[in-house]
């Protein structure tokens, strides 16, 4: 077909929503900390929005505010969904969501984490989602017990050394 009967876009048609994020099936377990870390998200979210919405050229920014929409409508879903898991009012003794874990191999390589959200998670600053596979192999461990943490490259055998709760 020849181009000449190709339409041409002329700046009019709008950039259709985007499809939305996945939402994750599990419970939206967050911490306090957590919960307020998502209502930032969204009203950072909101707020460039807006900006973007009210600017000279608003046209031009329709890609970016469709990225934006598909995003608030996630953020908004998270916060609306949130269950806040007080680390403060969990049992001390065992590891459950909240916990911070100092954990040691058999080679004596420390590991230390803390039990959080999905969206709270951030392994590399030692923040593990509940659903992890690591967060799993240690709920309900006490100081002492050994757990197998089951990961794609190999097990590994955890010594749990110490259990504590963020206090507000």
């Amino acid at each position: 077909m020849s181009q000449a009967f190709v339409k041409e876009p002329d700046g009019d048609e709008t950039v259709g929503e985007l499809t939305d994020l996945p939402i994750s099936p599990h419970p939206n377990h967050v911490t306090p900390q957590g919960l307020e870390q998502l209502r930032q998200r969204l009203r950072g979210l909101e707020a460039e929005e807006a900006a973007l919405r009210g600017e000279e050229g608003a046209l031009a920014a329709r890609p970016h505010l469709a990225h934006l929409g598909r995003e608030i409508r996630y953020f908004k879903a998270r916060v609306t969904s949130a269950v806040v898991v007080d680390p403060a009012e969990q049992p001390s003794d065992r590891i459950d969501f909240g916990a911070m874990v100092r954990a040691e191999d058999d080679n004596g390589k420390a590991y230390d984490f803390q039990i959080v959200g999905e969206d709270e998670a951030d392994p590399a600053n030692g923040k593990v989602s509940w659903i992890s596979p690591l967060a799993r192999a240690a709920k309900g461990a006490a100081v002492g017990d050994l757990i197998t943490w089951r990961r794609p490259k190999g097990d590994k055998e955890l010594e749990i050394l110490e259990i504590s709760y963020p206090k507000h």
